[in-house]
């Protein structure tokens, strides 16, 4: 790294959106959507770790990427929205939303030239090192630009689009996310100039591999490809710039109400509006058409903040394709989810081991196709089994689960699906798979009006003799074979007819009218599952005024809950020790004194996406590891509490209980990964950079387990 990088890099972590939106110190909350942005700079870090492989760094970089686009699409989209209804101030915060916008298009804006510097100084350079050239078309020699020519015509060409922008053809429609071109022309004998757009094919690869030794890939993008080829698209007219940009259109659509007789048509049509909702950035390239600009930012109805300016290539949003470039060397060593240890005879019935046992999975360290799909498989395959119920969030493209449900469904058994229609960004996925599981005879449903069904259970009805037996899955991830290898992720399978027969109360109430409120021993929103927290943190309180031991850890991905924190905050002015591990966005502001001062916050940001949620109360036990444990779907957020159906199920075996001390121990002392959160909203670096970090230390613990 040039002493540049290093001084840019050093300078750059010093950085905080805090500096501009630093709400008064006397506030007790910490700003959601400043912090989500600063979750996202924690995953930006990870692209400077010059201990990572590369090929990680430029993965990170493309997540990056990938989280940015989101909080626009949701947040930005979010604070337009309220300040055309003339709200005043954002949600329980004392902050109008036009000033709490103008600070996150500042922070936006400086995280993306951020990105960009690190890229062009850093990345770029340290790529060609490892024979990887991300190249300017400039930088071609005359003989790639003649194969590449070739290239163009045969396998670009063909699909390419341009449309005139002038009185006879309207301004285009954009669609979201979209990479394009903007082309100022001039014909013969025209004194005007004309200006057309060129849709940068999405179905393409972005990056071509040009001809070269296997050692070796010098990759052009195909924006630039198709930008010196213009003269085949436009005969006979001067072309005199080209500008490349991207447009981002609101995700934060809220048409009719969801009280309504048909949610599918909903959820269709809330789709078809995100499709048409109102643009809120501009990203475009430093070769700029100040004309075309500013018709775009006419037509889009963009304020000067919602421009943003892409300083060299506009590469970052293509940046997953040089991260799957085929280098070991510069990747993470493959990690091949272990076989759980219970499970490791596959031969038999994974139910006749849940019947002596509850079993404990930790993904993507314990395999989930042992595991969660074998415990499907078994059900489908099982003669005796008579009925499987499910709930799916989001599932993958090629799920090996929906087979297997329309498989049982084929053998007569009875299967129920609750789909989430409104997962957002995977509507249009669960619709297709909602409407394939119907046509395969399965019954599916679309949950309960006015709730996303969030949480993560799966049912099994066995008979067994002269009676029924009921096996139950609880997890705190989604039915993802995908996400499974890349998330960490908790499942409990059960037979515990305490868990079971309320797991039956919760498809109940998703699929029927059932009104059941008095849950023994699952936490469910949103019936009786804040309720139940609450009383569980009062109970920590009351401990420690007694003198017994007294402690609270809660592992999730973000905390934000005004309520939940309220009471966090009593218990620590009461002298209960609070160990928070928050992933994402974190509104609770630990360590002021005679307010949090018992309160720490950590964020653990590595090679896999932290998204279990563990719930500990000491509940006076003299050891640590026979307090109460808690896993489940929901986080300790507003939604999650009052606006989702969540699942939370106990964790009652001794040796289950020692499992999860034995991780959340893990993660309070990793000191690699792990951030501390400040009372200021920043974040302090993990301390000790040379050590293999939590996410090594599991996979070599359950290799050796």
């Amino acid at each position: 790294m040039s002493a540049f990088a290093k001084l840019f890099m050093n300078f750059a972590l010093t950085l905080s959106p805090w500096e501009v939106s630093m709400p008064d110190m006397n506030d007790n909350y910490l700003n959601r959507d400043l912090s989500w942005l600063e979750f996202n700079r924690r995953v930006l870090h990870q692209a400077y770790d010059e201990s990572l492989p590369l090929l990680e760094r430029v993965r990170f970089l493309s997540i990056f990427n990938s989280n940015l686009d989101e909080f626009v699409m949701k947040r930005i989209g979010y604070l337009n929205r309220l300040i055309l209804r003339g709200v005043n101030r954002v949600a329980a915060d004392d902050i109008s939303p036009n000033y709490l916008l103008q600070q996150v298009r500042q922070e936006v804006d400086s995280l993306s030239q951020e990105r960009d510097e690190y890229l062009e100084s850093t990345i770029i350079p340290e790529l060609k090192n490892i024979g990887v050239e991300v190249l300017d078309w400039a930088e071609l020699t005359t003989e790639e630009k003649e194969s590449t020519k070739l290239y163009f015509r045969e396998n670009i060409f063909p699909i390419l689009t341009p449309l005139a922008i002038d009185p006879a053809h309207p301004f285009p429609f954009l669609s979201n996310l979209s990479f394009s071109l903007a082309i100022q022309l001039h014909a013969p004998k025209k004194q005007e100039s004309l200006y057309a757009r060129l849709k940068v094919p999405d179905i393409l690869p972005q990056w071509h591999r040009l001809p070269s030794d296997e050692e070796r890939f010098r990759m052009v993008p195909l924006y630039q490809i198709i930008e010196n080829h213009l003269g085949e698209l436009f005969p006979d007219m001067s072309i005199e710039a080209v500008m490349a940009f991207r447009v981002t259109r609101n995700a934060d659509i809220k048409t009719v109400s969801d009280d309504v007789e048909d949610l599918l048509d909903v959820v269709e049509e809330e789709l078809r509006q995100r499709r048409l909702a109102e643009s809120i950035r501009l990203e475009y390239s430093s070769s700029t058409i100040k004309p075309m600009l500013r018709l775009m930012q006419r037509e889009l109805e963009l304020e000067e903040e919602d421009l943003y300016k892409v300083s060299g290539s506009f590469i970052h949003h293509s940046l997953g394709e040089i991260a799957n470039l085929p280098l070991s060397e510069h990747h993470y060593s493959p990690w091949v989810p272990v076989m759980p240890p219970d499970l490791k005879d596959d031969s038999g019935n994974m139910m006749d081991i849940i019947k002596n046992k509850d079993i404990l999975v930790h993904h993507p360290y314990e395999s989930f196709s042992a595991s969660v799909e074998h415990f499907l498989k078994d059900a489908v395959n099982d003669p005796d089994v008579y009925a499987i119920k499910m709930t799916l969030y989001r599932t993958d493209d090629n799920s090996p689960l929906i087979p297997l449900l329309i498989q049982a469904a084929e053998k007569g058994k009875q299967v129920v699906v609750v789909v989430e229609l409104k997962a957002r960004f995977d509507e249009a996925r669960n619709i297709y798979w909602g409407e394939v599981l119907e046509n395969a005879g399965v019954h599916v449903v679309y949950g309960v009006v006015g709730l996303k069904t969030h949480s993560k259970i799966a049912l099994v009805i066995r008979k067994e003799k002269d009676r029924f037996r009921l096996y139950s899955h609880i997890g705190t991830g989604n039915y993802n074979s995908s996400t499974a290898k890349l998330y960490t992720d908790i499942g409990l399978f059960t037979s515990d007819k305490k868990i079971t027969s309320e797991v039956v109360q919760v498809f109940n109430y998703l699929t029927g009218l059932s009104a059941k409120k008095d849950y023994k021993h699952l936490l469910v929103s949103p019936v009786n599952m804040r309720s139940r927290f609450i009383e569980l943190i009062k109970a920590e309180i009351q401990n420690h005024k007694n003198g017994k031991p007294a402690k609270i850890i809660a592992k999730m991905n973000s905390l934000q809950d005004r309520e939940i924190i309220d009471e966090l905050y009593k218990a620590s002015q009461a002298g209960v020790e609070i160990q928070l591990i928050v992933r994402g966005f974190c509104s609770l502001r630990p360590g002021v004194p005679g307010l949090s001062d018992n309160i720490r916050v950590y964020s653990t940001v590595g090679r896999f996406l932290e998204h279990s949620r563990i719930y500990y109360f000491q509940n006076a036990a003299e050891r640590e590891p026979d307090g109460l444990f808690y896993i489940g779907s929901a986080d300790w957020m507003y939604r999650n509490l009052n606006k989702r159906v969540e699942v939370i199920s106990p964790i009652e075996a001794p040796e289950l209980k020692a499992e999860l001390w034995h991780l959340l121990d893990a993660n309070l002392h990793d000191k690699r990964l792990t951030w501390k959160l400040l009372s200021d909203g920043t974040y302090e670096q993990p301390k000790d950079l040379q050590a293999s970090g939590l996410h090594d230390y599991f996979m070599q613990y359950y290799k050796k387990r």
